[in-house]
């Protein structure tokens, strides 16, 4: 008989510091779809959905799919939102055989610092401990005891930028099908030490996450672990459990204990490491000045209001500092201001506006509005295909979104919220990143995978927005103490 296989997935990335739920119209202005809608949306392509489908058809899974839903990082997902969507998974629990999940990992909503504990707990309690439940998550999940208990295997992905979503699946599901047949009986073993933040940010091309993926591959070629994930944690979230950890997936949980011990302590080892760099604003703008007329564009990336790390993605110290310096040949992405947006769609394509852009949610962090007389130079509703490294082909949805020209800069603004991490999202609004002399994104690392291949050289600054480095002036209440680099330890 077909093995009956849950496929969902429900995934945010909490910034417990940001001041903006995220409710169920954050996941429908984003990517959402439930039963039916969710096959035609992912079938085909290089994503984590797109490779539950594709392992269903070789393993002859009946399938059932009640959501495919994900919100661009924000503040806690309001419970009503959390339970809603709960429910649409638990609803679909009864009867199956076993249960795939892509999950982030560092979810936290109104009333569960845990958010994909909580879940996975309720769907252990509905379904029972027979039936093996598998969860792929982010590099960046905060993981927790409480998932560990209630999952029979957690797989983290193994790049950052995050390519590999799509292998990670195809890893899950072959697990999941051993698991099922019984010739696996899968557990998971966690580690972590008081760290808030280390291993490079999760940078896999560092050295001390580079070791350690060697580390995890010689143990699962071995046969001494079926799965080793690393995970670097998420330090915008003022959660107990924050920090980096190692997940060990093993038929024997002493063995895997051990294993993940072990890798921990080296994790520990090398807290100190980072390969990250920023470049003072006013160098990075007079590079950008120097290089006018460049063949390949300089990328600027704004790591403090990176979208995807909760911020909000509306701060304007960069973009003031390349007007005043009056930058050419410029393309910028992006300002989310809903309201600009509609002033820009009330003046038209080809006329001019003068508005008050960005700065609008907390003007203290990174910058307050910008008042600008601009050329509406397009306008359009935000939809795409991403066919990029992180895209898979899958269609993205920006809200409205309108391509304003001040000068030599064309600015891109966006109604809803996210990072720059596909030239669709200029090519999109009719601006050809590689023609430009410098291009400005708002990521801390995911920009690199599209945008690092066009550069003629990348830089990073930090324009105080919320998801600024210095971790000393975060207002941490949750998190457990003594924790590193907080205090001495």
């Amino acid at each position: 008989m077909k093995k009956r296989v849950l496929v969902a997935e429900f995934m945010h990335e909490t910034n417990t510091f940001s001041v903006q739920l995220a409710d169920e119209d954050a996941f429908r202005n984003s990517s959402y779809y439930a039963d039916a809608d969710i096959r035609p949306a992912f079938e085909g392509t290089r994503t984590s959905i797109g490779a539950a489908f594709e392992a269903a058809a070789k393993f002859g899974w009946d399938v059932v799919h009640p959501l495919a839903a994900s919100a661009n990082p924000s503040g806690r997902v309001t419970d009503a939102c959390f339970e809603a969507m709960s429910k649409l998974i638990l609803d679909r629990c009864d009867g199956v055989d076993g249960i795939l999940l892509h999950l982030h990992g560092s979810m936290s909503t109104q009333s569960h610092d845990d958010g994909e504990g909580e879940l996975l707990l309720r769907i252990r309690t509905r379904v029972g401990g027979g039936v093996p439940i598998i969860a792929v998550l982010d590099l960046h999940a905060t993981v927790t005891q409480k998932m560990a208990d209630n999952a029979n295997a957690l797989i983290s992905y193994r790049t950052y930028p995050h390519i590999d979503q799509y292998e990670r699946t195809w890893q899950a599901a072959e697990l999941l099908e051993k698991a099922m047949a019984g010739t696996v009986t899968p557990r998971v073993a966690l580690a972590r030490r008081p760290i808030l933040y280390a291993l490079d940010g999760g940078r896999t091309t560092s050295p001390p996450f580079m070791e350690l993926l060697r580390r995890g591959d010689q143990i699962e070629t071995a046969g001494e672990a079926l799965v080793v994930s690393v995970q670097a944690g998420f330090s915008s979230a003022d959660v107990h459990d924050i920090g980096p950890s190692v997940a060990v997936t093993g038929n024997d949980h002493a063995s895997a204990q051990a294993i993940a011990e072990d890798l921990m302590d080296y994790a520990w080892e090398q807290r100190t490491f980072s390969s990250i760099h920023f470049t003072p604003l006013d160098e990075a703008i007079a590079k950008a000045k120097a290089g006018t007329g460049e063949k390949k564009p300089l990328v600027i990336a704004d790591y403090s209001d990176n979208p995807g790390s909760g911020a909000y993605g509306d701060a304007t110290r960069l973009l003031k500092a390349v007007l005043d310096a009056d930058l050419q040949n410029v393309g910028f992405h992006a300002i989310r201001d809903a309201e600009a947006v509609l002033e820009a769609q009330a003046a038209g394509v080809g006329n001019r506006v003068t508005l008050k852009l960005g700065g609008k949610v907390d003007p203290t962090m990174g910058g307050g509005p910008l008042e600008i007389t601009a050329h509406v130079v397009a306008i359009t509703d935000g939809s795409f295909i991403a066919y990029g490294p992180m895209g898979g082909g899958a269609r993205r949805n920006y809200g409205l979104s309108a391509l304003l020209r001040v000068g030599g800069v064309e600015i891109i603004v966006i109604t809803h919220n996210g990072q720059a991490t596909d030239l669709g999202q200029f090519t999109s609004l009719g601006v050809d990143p590689t023609r430009k002399s410098t291009i400005i994104v708002k990521s801390m690392q995911h920009f690199r995978a599209a945008f690092e291949p066009i550069a003629r050289d990348v830089l990073e600054v930090d324009t105080g927005a919320l998801s600024t480095r210095n971790f000393k002036e975060r207002p941490y209440k949750k998190i457990r103490r003594p924790i590193w680099p907080l205090d001495p330890l």
